[in-house]
């Protein structure tokens, strides 16, 4: 039995989504693009943590066997840079949000085990 796992698509420090932290695109073998990025929370006054935020990019589908970033909006039109995904006013639906977890590492252990 083959195990399925998120397959990064990209990274990047600087991005289009609202938050000045980096953030990662990860391919799903269910053929979603998840994006989770890190943003500040006030914890009180005065005081900040970092949550992780889970979202659904609502534009893209990942074709998981072939490696393929498709844009929903011109499915027959394949995306040629992965860069793509991180573009101007992105559609997507948060899906979860964790503050018990401190790195993009401890999240794709839990995306993993969502794959």
């Amino acid at each position: 039995m083959e195990t399925k796992h998120a397959i990064l698509i990209l990274k990047t420090n600087i991005n289009f989504l609202p938050t000045c932290l980096p953030a990662h695109f990860w391919g799903m073998p269910d053929g979603k693009v998840i994006i989770v990025y890190a943003r500040f929370y006030d914890i009180k006054l005065g005081e900040t943590g970092v949550e992780y935020v889970f979202a659904e990019h609502k534009e893209f589908q990942f074709n998981y066997s072939e490696k393929k970033l498709i844009f929903l909006s011109s499915p027959s039109q394949e995306v040629q840079n992965y860069e793509a995904v991180d573009k101007p006013d992105p559609v997507f639906v948060i899906k979860d949000v964790y503050r018990n977890i401190n790195s993009f590492s401890e999240a794709h252990s839990i995306l993993n085990e969502k794959a």
